[in-house]
């Protein structure tokens, strides 16, 4: 390309930027593109809306402002890469209007929460939690044999709910290790199911069949409350529940009942609402672990969201077709 990309970081708060992007990643930028120094984190001042009138590529994280809806607002905004799941639903509806390029980081972010999920199926196996109560309560020996008769990752039935990238990853990493795996998925057939190494179940029969039941759907209107008052009250006792996709996949009410009986345990890092009220009782059950969405990109993991986005500008510098594109 004879004229490079005029490039603008638009996120909140600016100093995002700086766990995106260091200073090699930024070198990648400027080698393509003339980037501007200072992060964008809002539209409404007359400096950026100066800066935005003169971009081309708009790289945006959350919290980025929605675009102006006047179009001369933007004239030569060509694209839109974002350095998180959703470019357009974040910009607003002019993101999608004027046919921009769209590209986000939902693949590069689905390491680390798979990462996350293996780790959280893996310790469920061994009963971590239940083990750890009973070694606080006791404060002394504990009797593996009699209390923890059941746990262990020797031929565990482990359910995944979705087969979406985060669960396919998940499936992957989870193949050294001595697992029987198996998947819910509306979308998924036998031969789907066979190549992916995993046994095909209706929703129904991995809730009650397996010892670990990892929640990692899309949220769409179909799979919200998915797992209801059925699909618990029919989980093994002993059984965990890890949701690292959306709290709404799950009835919240109905969990909540459920974990009371104390049969079961839940790794929840996500909620429904997010955050849970103060007095919500999820915060205090001694069988729940709540983390605050962190098996996403966090700390020096952002980095390798940062690095997706400047992939994705060279490939735009260079007329190649977008790498992860928003449909």
């Amino acid at each position: 390309m004879t004229d490079r990309l005029h490039v603008s970081l638009a996120m909140r708060p600016a100093s995002l930027a700086d766990h995106l992007f260091d200073d090699t990643l930024r070198r990648r930028m400027q080698t393509v593109a003339n980037v501007r120094p200072e992060v964008l984190e809002d539209f409404e001042n007359p400096a950026s809306r100066e800066a935005l009138a003169a971009t081309d590529v708009l790289v945006a994280g959350w919290g980025a402002p929605p675009l102006p809806e006047d179009e001369r607002a933007a004239p030569r905004l060509r694209a839109v890469l974002s350095a998180s799941g959703n470019a357009g639903g974040m910009l607003g509806p002019l993101a999608r209007t004027r046919g921009l390029r769209l590209t986000n980081a939902r693949t590069a972010n689905s390491r680390p929460v798979a990462e996350f999920a293996v780790a959280a199926i893996l310790l469920a196996g061994k009963r971590a939690l239940p083990a750890a109560r009973l070694y606080g309560q006791l404060r002394g020996s504990v009797d593996r044999e009699t209390h923890l008769a059941t746990a262990g990752n020797h031929g565990a039935r482990i359910g995944i709910v979705g087969a979406s990238t985060t669960g396919r990853l998940t499936i992957e990493l989870l193949r050294p290790f001595d697992l029987h795996v198996v998947v819910h998925d509306p979308y998924l057939d036998e031969a789907g199911a066979r190549s992916l190494g995993v046994e095909l179940a209706s929703l129904d029969e991995l809730v009650r069949t397996c010892s670990v039941v990892s929640v990692q759907a899309p949220e769409l209107p179909e799979t919200r409350g998915m797992i209801g008052a059925a699909q618990l009250s029919a989980m093994p006792d002993g059984a965990t529940l890890i949701n690292t996709a959306r709290g709404s996949l799950i009835d919240t009410d109905a969990l909540v009942a459920e974990l009371l009986t104390g049969r079961i345990d839940a790794v929840l890092d996500v909620t429904d609402p997010e955050p849970l009220p103060p007095d919500h009782p999820l915060w205090d059950l001694p069988n729940v672990l709540l983390t605050p969405h962190v098996a996403g990109s966090l700390g020096n993991e952002l980095l390798r969201l940062g690095a997706r986005v400047v992939e994705e500008l060279e490939q735009l510098a260079q007329g190649l077709p977008a790498l992860d594109p928003e449909s």
